[in-house]
């Protein structure tokens, strides 16, 4: 049986998260300075993405406002008739339209 002994960096960090149950995505290669086996971990941080910002709570949606893009969401109950649905989808876009103009103006006001 052949032993080899291997050199962690950082090892108190690497063992507090083995000893949390984690595991510890890394490289082992051997280092060539001094030929021994080593075990380098990566240090990846979380993806934090910035929460969307609610423009107006909408009676059968919402409208909000991320880094890249205008959401407008919309939810209808099927309760209704095709030519009401018709009659709420467009009062849903005419009041999303009307938001979108009150945050233009508030951004200009704040300006």
């Amino acid at each position: 049986m052949i032993k080899k002994y291997i050199l962690l960096l950082n090892a108190i960090e690497l063992l507090e998260k083995i000893a949390g149950g984690k595991r510890v995505p890394g490289v082992l290669y051997i280092d060539e300075e001094t030929g021994r086996l080593t075990f380098k971990a990566y240090n990846r941080k979380p993806y934090v993405r910035k929460k969307d910002l609610l423009v107006k709570k909408l009676p059968w949606g919402w409208v909000r406002e991320s880094l890249e893009r205008i959401k407008v969401f919309g939810s209808f109950p099927k309760d209704y008739g095709t030519a009401t649905m018709i009659g709420l989808l467009e009062e849903h876009a005419k009041d999303a339209k009307e938001a979108l103009i009150d945050r233009e103006l508030d951004l200009i006001e704040f300006c």
